[in-house]
Order: structure tokens, then sequence, then C-alpha cells
């Protein structure tokens, strides 16, 4: 397997190199917008401790952060009043994973509304500032 790169962009945010919407964060995780959303909503959590993906986490890593995914699903749906949510973890290139840092999408989903496509282009900066607002609320 190929080693952790520490120049990912999910690494650039966490030591504030790059700007983030953030919504949460603690010692384990970050919880940000994600710019490319498949739906309204939809936000990453990122843990610190630097592993690629699932295939090369700790167990402690994992255990500390899916609590933070499960607070962060249950505030997305209060907030947009989501039907449901997808929680969604890619591990390595074939499975689809495009940033080599451990991440795990939230991504509310409406009865009737097709999620986007991953990747599928960036959202305009006010649209995702009220909702990063919005979420924040909702986790207060």
């Amino acid at each position: 397997m190929t080693s952790y790169d520490d120049g990912n962009i999910f690494a650039k945010i966490l030591r504030g190199e790059i700007p983030s919407l953030k919504l949460y964060e603690d010692d384990t995780a970050m919880a940000i917008m994600d710019i490319m959303p498949q739906s309204k909503g939809h936000c990453l959590v990122i843990p610190k401790a630097p592993s690629r993906n699932l295939l090369d986490a700790d167990d402690s890593t994992l255990a500390a952060v899916m609590p933070i995914v499960g607070r962060l699903a249950r505030a997305v749906r209060r907030a947009f009043g989501a039907d449901g949510v997808q929680v969604a973890q890619f591990n390595e290139e074939p499975a689809g994973q495009t940033v080599f840092h451990l991440h795990f999408h939230v991504v509310p989903v409406y009865a009737g509304v097709p999620v986007a496509r991953h990747g599928g282009g960036s959202a305009p900066q006010a649209e995702l500032e009220e909702q990063a607002e919005q979420i924040r609320a909702a986790l207060a």
C-alpha cells in the first residue's frame, strides 16, 4: 500500500494552510462543509490522525471519530429536515477515493431528490456559509 502523504488537501486544512467552513473541532477530528456537495448540507468528518483511509487507520482513531460522524448526521438531518442521511467512506482509488486522508462524507438525502455525482462541482460560498450556520446551530 502507498504511504500517507501529508501534502494532501485535508492535511493542509487540518494545519490551517487552506481555509474551510468549519462546523466542529476537537482533539480527534474536524468537521467541515464539502465544497462540492452532493446534496444540501453535505459535510465531511476528517480525523486529525494521519492515515490514508480505513485500511491503515488506528482502531482508536476509528472509535473516537464515529461518535462525531453520528452527531453530525443527526445535526444535518435536523438542520435541513432531511428524510435520511448517507454516510460514505472510500478506500483507495479503485473504490472511489480521491483525497488520500481518511474522511467520512455525511450526505443528507431528501425523498424524490437525486443525490448529485461525487465531485460534480463547487457550490457558491454564500450558500455553503448559510448551510454551515444551520448545522452549527443544530450541533449546539
